[in-house]
């Protein structure tokens, strides 16, 4: 067997390793791919924001979604994903509050009135949003 041989498909570069063929430069000690040396014809994309709700949604796809994690990680489209799961979340989570807040009659009014009362009200209403983008949109 060859100590080294490249794949004619993806260009990459394998180096036998014991009875296996692993990539060259690109496997860390637990066999996952390092992230910085994924070859991609893409261009590189611009860096985004990735936050609290995309972290969530990362982790969950780790987990439950492998071949979607794998495939957008190796396309090098994984961080515009995440950053666009972000957006949405944002998104959705503060059209929420400001639906709810309005439904049930949280004010600025309210506020200046009694600020202890507001204050639970609020933190009721964005528990409540939070539950419903991670069950809408984060863990789907």
């Amino acid at each position: 067997m060859e100590k080294t041989i490249i794949n004619e498909r993806t260009g990459w570069e394998y180096e036998l390793i014991g009875e296996q063929y692993y990539p060259t430069g690109r496997v860390m000690k637990d066999g996952r791919l390092k992230p910085e040396t994924v070859d991609t014809d893409n261009e590189p994309e611009d860096e985004k924001s990735v936050g609290e709700w995309a972290q969530r949604h990362l982790q969950y796809i780790k987990q439950h979604k492998k071949n979607l994690y794998f495939d957008l990680f190796v396309s090098g489209r994984l961080n515009g994903y995440l950053a666009e799961i972000e957006a949405q979340a944002e998104d959705m989570f503060f059209r929420l509050v400001k639906e709810m807040a309005a439904r049930e009659g949280v004010t600025e009014a309210l506020k200046a009135e009694d600020q202890m009362r507001w204050v639970g009200l609020m933190n009721n209403i964005q528990n409540r949003a939070r539950e419903i983008v991670n069950r809408e949109l984060i863990f789907v």
